[in-house]
């Protein structure tokens, strides 16, 4: 009898429930509907009309750090000298009604995009940020536990979407701040895409999550860096190696930066060791991927001594060597699947990357990548090697080393180097420069010199799109010949 009353009264309070979500559907008190969710375990149900609430926790996050820091100042956009206390950024987000959009798509390095978030997370709706000129991808929304996707960067292939929940999403910021030391008196530069994940989660949830202000700057050009020297006496940069190499030759790197860090590509040792020789600002190597977050961080404050370095695993991230040499993070951070088509390479809190890499006491090496390797005469090489060694060269802005087939039939490839270089005639300086480092057969046969991109710091280039690129402006050289 005990028992069947209990159950009785189970159910009835569970369609009391039910019925207060139907009047918050209608009313959207958000209050009510994190009550009845947290105590029946209705968050994540997805209807038409009703709204989400798998966002909450990022939502209540969010409204904890407003109620902690009201009056000071969150956001700034340093273009037009508009500025949002913590309290008018909530106020502004909650400007926007109610709509039935089940995906919310954040644009451009703007005020607007850090709105569009607060209003996904608000509503319950999946946040997917693109860049400007990017088309929203063709899938359907992710699965009721998730509620933010990613974009791949097209360097690793077709882009692909990469479903996270707010658990994982917050792990990644909570990860960042923890081991970078991030902290609200040295408000983050809004340089690098904020639609990127480094970006996003570097400046984006640090700011909504933890309190640290952001100030938006027009462009990553030197011209645009200037202008921040007076935004405030302590400042983060987080910047890419082709950005920190043309604010360094332009001068452009500000004095009051204090805390200086660099992701994307691999940050040439010559680079961080001019700069701290002329600024005294150690450039700390930061290395993630959109499929998990971040992976490692090299918290020294020193120069590396090892170029292959990108430092430490990050706190709350473990890694290991898989089998065939390359590494696998396990975190709270890995994004839950692949949307729509799962992958074996990224489930269950474990992502196996495509870094080929090395642990030597405690710091992770790479050592190129599983489906770059170049076959020279039945000799494998990395890509990245070359690179790494073609960055040391004062001259050399940015590169990308490939292979392409030598056309004799034998599957042997040459090495094409497509290089930006600050002064033309460098060819035959940058030979003699990698045979005093490099085996001379791993040294470049085919160079091509272009202006590369990579300066806006978006995304990492892609060595099938320039191989591709070479191999058609060749054969255009030909049928002209």
């Amino acid at each position: 009898m005990v028992d069947y009353f209990t159950g009785a009264a189970k159910l009835a309070r569970f369609h009391v429930a039910v019925f207060r979500m139907a009047l918050a559907v209608a009313f959207r008190p958000d209050a009510l509907i994190h009550e009845a969710s947290a105590r029946f375990g209705l968050a994540n149900e997805t209807q038409d009309g009703v709204l989400q609430v798998k966002n909450q926790m990022l939502y209540e996050r969010w409204q904890k750090v407003v109620k902690e820091r009201r009056n000071e100042v969150a956001l700034r956009d340093l273009a037009s000298g508009r500025r949002w206390t913590f309290s008018q950024l909530n106020q502004e987000a909650e400007k926007f009604g109610p709509d039935k959009a089940l995906m919310i798509h954040p644009q451009g390095n703007s005020p607007s995009f850090i709105m569009d978030v607060l209003r996904g997370w608000r509503q319950g709706a999946v946040v997917c940020p693109l860049e400007t000129y990017h088309q929203p991808l063709d899938v359907s929304p992710p699965t009721p536990f998730c509620c933010h996707l990613k974009t791949t960067p097209a360097s690793t292939g077709t882009p692909r979407a990469v479903a996270f929940t707010a658990e994982q999403l917050a792990a990644d910021a909570d990860n960042i701040v923890v081991t970078m030391g991030l902290r609200p008196d040295w408000p983050n530069l809004g340089v690098i895409s904020l639609a990127y994940s480094y970006g996003f989660s570097n400046l984006v949830l640090p700011l909504l999550l933890h309190g640290i202000p952001l100030f938006l700057v027009s462009s990553p050009l030197p011209v645009a860096l200037r202008c921040a020297a007076h935004a405030h006496w302590n400042l983060t940069v987080a910047g890419v190696p082709t950005l920190w190499h043309a604010w360094h030759k332009a001068g452009a790197i500000l004095s009051n930066v204090r805390l200086a860090i660099s992701a994307s590509a691999p940050l040439p040792l010559a680079l961080e060791r001019a700069v701290f020789e002329e600024h005294g600002l150690k450039i700390h190597n930061f290395y993630g991927s959109t499929e998990c977050g971040g992976i490692a961080y090299d918290a020294t404050t020193t120069p590396r001594m090892d170029e292959t370095s990108v430092g430490r695993p990050l706190k709350n991230v473990d890694v290991e060597i898989g089998n065939d040499g390359s590494l696998r993070v396990r975190s709270r951070a890995v994004g839950e699947t692949y949307w729509p088509e799962p992958e074996e390479a990224l489930q269950n809190g474990t992502f196996r990357t495509c870094d080929l890499a090395e642990l030597k006491d405690g710091e992770i090496c790479l050592r190129g990548r599983t489906n770059d390797q170049i076959n020279v005469a039945g000799r494998k090489v990395s890509p990245a090697i070359i690179e790494q060694a073609l960055r040391e060269h004062e001259a050399v802005a940015e590169c990308l080393v490939f292979g392409v087939p030598s056309g004799g039939g034998d599957h042997i490839d040459l090495i094409v180097a497509c290089v930006t270089a600050d002064r033309r005639g460098t060819k035959d300086a940058l030979k003699q420069f990698l045979l005093q480092k490099l085996p001379s057969w791993q040294v470049p046969r085919e160079w091509w010199f272009v202006e590369l991109p990579g300066r806006n710091g978006h995304a990492k280039l892609s060595r099938a799109l320039w191989r591709r690129n070479f191999l058609e402006n060749r054969a255009k050289q030909s049928l002209a010949a």
